[in-house]
């Protein structure tokens, strides 16, 4: 038995659950609107299916597959920079009154 102490990166109930999930009515109108299109949940379902068979036969193939998978998803969260600048220091002026008579750009 090939990899006998290797565990999958997550339970296989969890990969099973993140598949319903994208498939979800809401996540699919929250990704549209978001990104404006659905996203693809089928590599769910491959790593569902692959942690099943994994866990029947103990099969490198299966293992390699889960391996691939999460380093995939890993170097996709890490290529997403944050929408917000961070400050280091608050603006110069942040202490002064607001001025309410100037008309705001819209």
């Amino acid at each position: 038995m090939e990899g006998s102490n290797w565990r999958p990166p997550r339970e296989c109930d969890v990969y099973l659950s993140e598949f319903k999930h994208c498939k979800s009515l809401w996540n699919r109108f929250h990704e549209y609107y978001t990104y404006g299109k659905a996203s693809d949940c089928q590599q769910w379902k491959e790593d569902y299916n692959s942690c099943k068979e994994w866990e029947k036969n103990h099969s490198s193939h299966f293992k390699e597959s889960l391996q691939k998978s999460e380093r995939k998803r890993v170097a996709e969260e890490r290529k997403f920079s944050p929408v917000w600048e961070l400050r280091q220091t608050p603006p110069a002026d942040w202490h002064l009154p607001l001025n309410q008579d100037k008309p705001q750009d819209s």
